[in-house]
């Protein structure tokens, strides 16, 4: 790993040796990234800066510097931290595709949380411990299924981007409510304009019209992608 990344992966895994110079610590890296957290959740990633963050800790700028040497470091905290460890149950219940569905669905809740972490998970990055336990989670999951490990790798990561793209359109849809909704009623319109030249399209909208759109493509997707590594396995299994 280049050493543009050394920083970020010492402070997501450590030691952290406590700053050899200035006034007592009065800060920790918990604090840090949950301030940066709360300024994302309610201003957006953009509003995110050093400065900002510590004037929410009541902090001087040169204070932060101490802990966390720039922004890229910062908000790697702040992934970590929002994305949080795999919640631990005692036991999973159920087989590989009830684990899958609700770990999936675990992971939606925060993306919906936490929709800036869209933005700030793109791109090659240090990733910290507990969103490395999520993965964990998925390629445990499917043990015993015959897969390969880079099948069951690549099953994790089809569930993470159906469930970037869900998260996508909803903030794309903003506080006004359903995306599936919204698209419908601007298809519709334009469909009643010019629906002759797309007959199957405006079949399939009445058609949907009249259905229960409510998180529609979140279900169809995530059902269909179980489909598939269902179909692979028995396949293996055969």
């Amino acid at each position: 790993m280049g050493d543009e990344h050394a920083e970020a992966v010492r402070l997501l895994w450590g030691p952290h040796p406590k700053p050899a110079r200035g006034p007592r610590p009065t800060l920790d890296l918990d604090r840090i990234a949950r301030a940066g957290i709360e300024i994302a959740d309610c201003d957006g990633l953009a509003d995110v800066s050093m400065q900002r963050v510590a004037a929410q800790l009541g902090v001087t700028k040169m204070a932060l510097y101490r802990y966390v040497p720039g922004k890229a470091e910062l908000l790697a905290l702040m992934v970590d931290a929002a994305i949080g460890p795999y919640p631990t149950v005692r036991k999973e219940r159920g087989g590989w595709r009830e684990q899958m569905e609700d770990w999936a669905g675990r992971l939606l809740a925060v993306f919906r949380r936490h929709p800036w972490a869209l933005e700030a998970t793109i791109g090659p990055r240090v990733v910290g411990p507990g969103e490395l336990s999520w993965l964990e989670r998925a390629v445990s999951a499917l043990d015993g299924t015959g897969l390969s490990g880079a099948e069951r790798m690549d099953a994790a990561v089809l569930l993470v981007s159906h469930v970037r793209g869900i998260t996508q359109q909803a903030r794309a849809a903003g506080p006004a409510g359903n995306p599936e909704a919204q698209l419908g009623t601007i298809l519709g319109d334009l469909m009643q304009a010019h629906g002759e030249r797309f007959p199957a399209l405006t079949a399939a909208l009445a058609s949907a019209a009249h259905s229960d759109g409510h998180d529609q493509a979140w279900e169809f997707g995530l059902r269909r992608i179980l489909d598939g590594l269902a179909a692979l396995i028995d396949q293996r299994a055969g």
